[in-house]
């Protein structure tokens, strides 16, 4: 059943325009029938080859005159824990996105008399306005030339179907439409007859948090000599990259046509996975020309495919969300496919740099990452691209910036850092190579990680207990001393690869072979005998291990593989194990209670 006409109604009522109403209303329609917006891999056939930016020679500076730079600036961020414009947020050096993009334009104004526009929503017009007074080029404009509004959408009732009701939070009931909003809204605000009047043909559009997306004049220039509607830049994708969407080209009409992931049946999966089959994904940095535009509406707002989102009605809220609803939204890029003629344009990965979560943001605040002359992000001389991989437990912004109270680690070395478990990183602290932290205590006080931690290059990973304030280095296997590398194996138990293996706080963990009861603490020692160091045992500290030859025993122990068999040495209860002298060596299958203390020099066989 269907409540367009409430729908309606509301929306009227809000003071939406009809326009956007009525196309609204043809999404929901659809939602209604049954149409979830799916694109099968059966309609559409791979994009194998594009003109690629450095392919572009030509420049015409004259069109900047009748060009706009358009930001989007509607999101406030909810998935990384934001209830303000997501562009508000700062960046690197006290500068939010919004600063480096007012930087960018003034520093572009220096030369060429570019418009600025900002498509705001009604979650972050009223803060965004605030902030720009700081620029007051920019301010003095804003009403006149760089504000206008997208549209409100009203969340639909998952269970009935109809306009949801909140009344604890009557905002609630509405969300933005997403980006493919930008047409309607640049015809309902009349933004768009207004920038044709004084002469302006070519608009820049692209996201806020995209601060690689600057504007390009070999692109703008091709856009004018081939009189496309719409050029869209598009990236090789990656394995990162797999789950988003990708451009296409319609087998029965061939217009190139964008699929998000929403958009995939599921029996598809694979095949919109695959980033050899389909090889490009929209940066969502699209190049506008206004007067195709302004013909493609002339008849009410483009048909662009629905995107059909699940949600809670508040989902800011912990303690009550509220019931499931859905938005019903659209794509900016899926204009391609409305726009006969539009084509895509492949650029490098310096065009996007979006920041979509906490782990850009963490990595972009580092000083892997420095701000060009150009305001852009860029990597530091010498650095590498770290891949910044934690779990949910800093999903938001408050609880990752509540990880680096003294400022994010250096990861100017760093290939990658994976972080599970709640972990605290400390003043000065250096991560480097590939490095893994795990904190499986969720009882005890959050560790610090502090000091120069070095991932090496076969990959062992740095474990830390819950208790442990001590800073540790993981070396390779042949290089690893005995002052506490954390790893989550050991070397194979053969020479050349001893192993001293000692417990601690209760969890379970597997290393080569040797079954281990308690949060582990594994060193590695050099091939030695009575100058092996070993770490410091008594009875007071109850240990229980497995041996290698599969023997448990009871006492403190210490565990040391020794060529050419494999044989234990045990600490002898209430003996300090300060020494290979004071061991008690076990044969394998040998009972604990038949062995004796052995003198120094019989310390090793």
């Amino acid at each position: 059943m269907s409540y367009s006409d409430d729908f309606r109604a509301k929306m009227a009522e809000q003071g939406l325009r009809p326009e956007f109403i009525e196309g609204w209303v043809a999404l929901y329609e659809k939602f209604c029938a049954g149409d979830k917006g799916f694109i099968p891999e059966s309609t559409i056939q791979p994009v194998t080859e594009l003109p690629t930016l450095d392919s572009l020679q030509e420049v015409d500076e004259s069109l900047l005159a009748r060009t706009v730079v358009l930001k989007l600036n509607g999101g406030l961020g909810t998935g990384m824990g934001l209830d303000k414009a997501k562009s508000l947020l700062e960046v690197k050096n006290g500068d939010t996105f919004l600063d480096l993009i007012a930087k960018q334009i003034l520093q572009l104004r220096q030369k060429y008399p570019v418009r600025f526009m900002l498509m705001n929503s009604f979650s972050t017009e009223d803060d965004t306005r605030e902030f720009f007074q700081k620029y007051p080029e920019i301010a003095e404009a804003w009403d006149q030339e760089v504000s206008f509004m997208q549209n409100m959408s009203p969340k639909v009732d998952a269970a009935t179907k109809q306009p949801v009701t909140w009344p604890e939070k009557p905002s609630c009931e509405w969300c933005p439409p997403g980006h493919g909003d930008i047409y309607a809204a640049l015809v309902c605000s009349g933004k768009l007859e207004q920038l044709l009047a004084e002469g302006y043909e070519y608009v820049f559009v692209s996201n806020s948090d995209n601060l690689g997306a600057t504007l390009d004049l070999k692109i703008l220039t091709y856009l004018a000599m081939t009189d496309s509607p719409m050029i869209m830049e598009v990236c090789v994708r990656g394995e990162d990259d797999k789950k988003g969407g990708h451009l296409a080209q319609d087998i029965a009409s061939g217009q190139l046509t964008l699929r998000e992931s929403a958009q995939c049946p599921k029996e598809d999966e694979k095949a919109f996975q695959d980033i050899t089959k389909h090889k490009f994904f929209n940066t969502n940095n699209l190049w506008l020309n206004l007067r195709h535009l302004q013909a493609a509406m002339a008849n009410g707002v483009l048909p662009l495919p629905l995107i059909m989102n699940e949600k809670k009605v508040d989902p800011s809220s912990k303690e009550n969300p509220g019931p499931k609803v859905y938005q019903l939204e659209t794509a900016m890029g899926a204009a391609i496919s409305c726009l006969p003629g539009s084509t895509a344009i492949e650029v490098p990965f310096d065009r996007f740099a979006p920041v979509k979560t906490c782990n850009q943001l963490f990595g972009l605040r580092s000083d892997a990452y420095v701000i060009s002359s150009e305001f852009t992000p860029v990597l530091a001389p010498g650095a590498c691209k770290p891949i910044v991989d934690f779990d949910d437990n800093y999903k938001m912004v408050p609880d990752m910036e509540a990880a680096v109270p003294h400022g994010v680690p250096s990861l100017k070395n760093c290939k990658k850092v994976k972080v599970k478990g709640k972990v605290v990183f400390g003043k000065g602290c250096i991560i480097e190579g590939e490095v893994e932290i795990y904190n499986t205590d969720k009882s005890a006080p959050v560790p610090t990680v502090t000091g120069h931690i070095r991932g090496s290059a076969n990959k062992l990973r740095i474990l830390r207990d819950a208790d442990d304030t001590q800073s540790h280095v993981a070396h390779s296997v042949d290089a690893m001393s005995a002052r506490g590398g954390y790893v989550t194996r050991l070397a194979p138990q053969v020479a050349g690869a001893p192993s001293v293996v000692r417990t601690a706080l209760p969890t379970a963990v597997s290393a080569s072979g040797v079954s281990l009861t308690g949060t582990t603490r594994a060193f590695t020692v050099p091939v030695t005998t009575a100058t092996a160091p070993a770490p410091i045992l008594t009875a007071a500290q109850p240990q229980v291990v497995k041996t290698i030859s599969g023997q448990t025993v009871g006492a403190p122990q210490i565990v040391r593989p020794i060529a050419p068999a494999p044989v234990s040495y045990i600490a002898a209860p209430g003996i300090q194990a300060a020494a290979p002298a004071r061991y008690v060596y076990v044969s394998p299958g040998t009972p604990v209670a038949a062995q004796a203390p052995i003198a120094a020099a019989a310390a090793a066989p």
